[in-house]
């Protein structure tokens, strides 16, 4: 195998031929140089070769030195004038007289033997003063064909596939560098393995899928996965993204995808790969336009070459989107997309190995345990878990430290989840001791309640947006959330706001971001999760975006009677844990006093502390953890995955 094999057909250098040879060779002014310097040689050389050392005289002296015979040679110019000559002392000189000279001198010079000469006029002059303005308008007349040549070239060309190919001899990445995701590496395998081994699958009688469409939210590595594909398949991989089939002319993307697919099938077996393919593939005849336009047109041809009535063998197409609700069902059907391959937000175990994977080139130190890294950042992607690393580094450089700790990691997942810390902020003595039994009020709700996540760190540092902010971090990953620890969770959403009425005896509008998810999160119990008694086990979800042409207006499926229940349920479920938080921190008040003097004092403490201060505060009473009533499971998709490590801020 070569070292530097030949760039591949329809790659990054698969360039206009001319072009290419221009930019490898010499550059193109090149030749323009050349022609100024032979020009300028043609009066300059002769200039120089003719210009020697000989002294300046005047005419008169020359006339005087002929008549003392102190001339040994000389010689006259009858077309300008000048004189040359040497004495007889060896010495060479020069001057001009006039033209012709007059009589008298003229019988001197021709006595004392000087010679006169008419030198031969040069004919490049002459010929170039009637060529170059010739050569000019010739280059000028290639240099425009030349242009109009390349500009047709590019018209011509602008319906073919600008898709990269990737060979065997170029395998980048390979599976091993994909870590987690065992379940997905698994389905994609084994169309490697079809497009290796068709043999083996063509002896039982199975039939190779059409296309593999990798669905998952952004940043969970469907392109690396394909890229892993690229490097493990034994047949020609093919790149695209789906905003290369569009252009401003009509049917230029479904030139393109005929293209594609005729590439595709001289190579035999082929890997076909579309990056984003919901720029292209959405649902046609939606929106508020017209269906004839260059996206549907696409479409079309897609849907035709995947599974027309010419069958094509050995092609096998993989797309990735995090977009699946708006693809059009015929792309989505059996013969087309046979298979659908979710790729989740990674688990514990497939954070854990991520982890791995980003930390393997770094300067890790001894403290850092990567299992508790992993279980702090649920609901991180790939790329978020990538960029937590990297954040953590930044922050070791800019420390100074030339490993990266523990501390760093958590600097860096404060840095990713509240943003910047803002420690220029001034805030009053009363804005800090709000913000403090803001944060208090999260605090011991969270510490308290039995269905809570625990809590992990607090502070009243201002951290992007927000004044102040109550970590909570997981135990334990959760896929369905029941009703028990939705509610508490609404409890803890409301302790900032209670402790403040409690304490101060006004409410202020620190409590903001947190009335706005609790009123978000009592909503879709009532409408979309059937959680509420008096409206029963009724769905009722989120219209659809008008742009996908399933409404042109928001419509209700229920009625006002409905609309008025569903309010008044969610202001019961509000109002009944508003009342739960009050009782509890009123009986937790001296607990809340001492973890909010902590916040004044440290300005950041952590999850044990809190508890402890609690703990102090009750001086080994009696009192339990606030009871819970088991209520039934709620679905999985209850919560979305950033509700498992919440930041309560306090805002302004």
């Amino acid at each position: 195998m070569s070292p530097n094999p030949p760039p591949p057909p329809g790659g990054p250098d698969n360039r206009d031929p001319g072009r290419l040879g221009a930019e490898q060779g010499w550059p193109r002014w090149t030749a323009w140089v050349l022609v100024a310097v032979f020009v300028l040689a043609l009066f300059v050389v002769p200039a120089l070769s003719s210009a020697e050392s000989a002294k300046e005289i005047t005419y008169g002296d020359f006339i005087g030195k002929l008549q003392n015979d102190e001339v040994k040679s000389s010689t006259y110019n009858n077309t300008n004038g000048h004189i040359t000559g040497e004495l007889t002392d060896g010495e060479k000189f020069t001057t001009t007289g006039p033209v012709p000279p007059s009589d008298s001198d003229a019988r001197l010079m021709t006595e004392k033997g000087v010679s006169f000469k008419t030198p031969e006029q040069s004919i490049w002059p002459s010929l170039l003063v009637y060529l170059l303005p010739l050569v000019i308008l010739i280059g000028f007349f290639v240099w425009m064909q030349r242009r109009a040549t390349s500009q047709m070239g590019g018209i011509m060309s602008i319906g073919r596939s600008r898709a990269k190919m990737y060979t065997t001899e170029r395998p980048g990445t390979t599976f091993a560098d994909v870590a987690g995701y065992q379940g997905v590496k698994q389905e994609i395998r084994e169309v490697v393995d079809f497009l290796k081994f068709p043999d083996k699958f063509a002896e039982i009688g199975a039939r190779i899928p059409k296309g593999i469409l990798l669905v998952g939210p952004p940043g969970t590595g469907k392109t690396l996965i394909a890229r892993a594909v690229a490097g493990e398949a034994g047949v020609p991989f093919l790149s695209v993204t789906g905003s290369d089939f569009m252009e401003m002319f009509v049917g230029v993307g479904a030139s393109r995808v005929r293209d594609l697919f005729q590439t595709a099938r001289k190579m035999g077996r082929a890997i076909i790969f579309i990056d984003e393919i919901d720029s292209i593939g959405r649902k046609r005849g939606a929106g508020l336009g017209g269906g004839h336009d260059e996206r549907e047109q696409t479409l079309n041809q897609m849907l035709a070459e995947m599974d027309g009535f010419e069958v094509t063998t050995g092609i096998v197409m993989m797309a990735a989107t995090n977009r699946p609700d708006i693809l059009d069902p015929a792309l989505l059907r059996p013969g087309r997309f046979d298979r659908q391959v979710v790729v989740p937000l990674p688990e514990l175990d497939d954070r854990r190995q991520i982890l791995e994977v980003h930390c393997k080139h770094k300067r890790i130190a001894a403290d850092v345990d990567l299992d508790v890294v992993a279980r702090g950042t649920p609901g991180m992607s790939g790329a978020d878990l990538s960029n937590l690393v990297n954040e953590a580094a930044l922050f070791a450089v800019r420390e100074g430290d030339t490993e990266i700790r523990m501390k760093h990691f958590e600097e860096a997942r404060d840095r990713v989840l509240m943003g910047q810390r803002r420690e220029s902020m001034v805030l009053s003595d009363d804005e800090k001791e709000a913000i403090a039994y803001h944060e208090a009020g999260h605090a011991v709700c969270a510490a308290l309640l039995p269905n809570a996540d625990p809590v992990h760190k607090v502070t009243i540092i201002p951290s992007g947006m927000a004044l102040g902010v109550t970590q909570q971090l997981p135990d334990q990953e959760r896929h369905i959330y029941r009703q028990d620890y939705i509610e508490d969770s609404l409890v803890v959403r409301m302790g900032g706001r209670i402790a403040e009425e409690l304490v101060f005896g006004v409410i202020s509008t620190g409590a903001n971001n947190d009335l706005v998810g609790a009123t978000e999160l009592a909503r879709k119990m009532v409408r979309e999760w059937g959680m509420s008694e008096r409206v029963g086990p009724m769905a009722w979800g989120s219209q659809g975006p008008v742009f996908l042409g399933e409404e042109l207006m928001h419509t209700r499926d229920y009625s006002d009677d409905t609309a008025r229940v569903i309010d008044e349920e969610v202001e019961r479920i509000l109002r009944e844990q508003e009342h739960r938080c009050r009782e509890l921190l009123t009986a937790n008040r001296k607990g809340l006093d001492l973890v909010a003097r902590a916040l004044l004092e440290h300005e950041t403490i952590d999850g044990s502390e809190v508890t402890r201060l609690i703990e102090l505060a009750r001086n080994g009473s009696s009192a339990q953890r606030a009871p819970s009533p088991e209520k039934s499971p709620v679905p999985a998709d209850a919560l979305p995955p950033g509700e498992q490590f919440t930041a309560r801020p306090s805002e302004s």
